[in-house]
């Protein structure tokens, strides 16, 4: 099945999974979330395990979605209005970049994605920017994020992403902000334009991993999420290459 958007034609059949799934183990983490995990329902004789002689597997799970693997969240992150992503997100294919970017020192000693080299790469006519940084090795899938400091964007950045229209962000980091920033949140308020001029529409998606087997350049992006009425939900971020003229 093939689909045209923006002049643009993309082949569905060949999808590229950007998200981190979230399973029992060896696991990313970030802000002391307690790890997702699974466990069997047990109600009298009944075991929901397979591998412990039940007859089906049949089990709860605990998580916590900005601290376990890839979510998506809206402006109820961070507000009391009780708005949810199941709400927020009504459109679920859009036109997004993929850029590779690599942190630069900040005069703090922070590594920052700058509004430069924002300026430097982004595209015109996208709706989705998905941002892959340097350097990009596989244990971003298990990383334990607590207490190192990762690399976050500045405020400027943040604020020309916005100006370019972007409103779907997808992002390789624990958050858009410093770990420590004494609840500031100022990228996040930035994106969003909170509380003034708030963006309902606009998302945020946070621990996703794009291999380097994927090219920088103009995707289709399906945006998945768990149907949760919460600030925000796991998700499932797929990307589409352009088919060649």
């Amino acid at each position: 099945m093939l689909i045209q958007l923006k002049n643009y034609q993309f082949d569905l059949r060949k999808p590229l999974d950007i998200s981190i799934s979230l399973h029992d183990g060896e696991q990313v983490n970030c802000y002391f979330a307690p790890p997702f995990s699974t466990k069997a329902v047990e109600m009298g004789n009944f075991i929901g395990d397979t591998n412990r002689g039940g007859l089906l597997n049949y089990k709860n799970v605990s998580l916590s979605p900005h601290g376990n693997g890839t979510h998506t969240e809206c402006v109820g992150h961070i507000s009391n209005s009780g708005h949810t992503i199941n709400k927020a997100l009504q459109q679920f294919h859009f036109i997004a970049q993929l850029v590779t970017i690599t942190p630069e020192n900040a005069p703090n000693g922070d590594l920052v994605i700058t509004r430069h080299q924002i300026q430097q790469i982004l595209a015109v006519d996208v709706e989705a920017l998905i941002i892959r940084t340097l350097p990009n090795t596989v244990d971003k899938k298990i990383r334990n994020y607590n207490q190192t400091n990762p690399p976050y964007l500045t405020v400027e950045a943040t604020k020309l992403i916005v100006e370019q229209g972007i409103q779907h962000l997808l992002v390789d980091l624990p958050s858009l902000d410093k770990e420590e920033d004494e609840g500031r949140l100022a990228a996040h308020k930035a994106f969003w334009q909170f509380p003034d001029n708030i963006r309902m529409g606009a998302t945020i998606t946070e621990l996703i991993f794009v291999d380097d087997s994927i090219s920088d350049g103009i995707y289709l992006l399906n945006l998945q999420i768990a149907s949760f009425d919460m600030d925000a939900a796991p998700s499932k971020p797929i990307l589409f290459a352009p088919l060649k003229p």
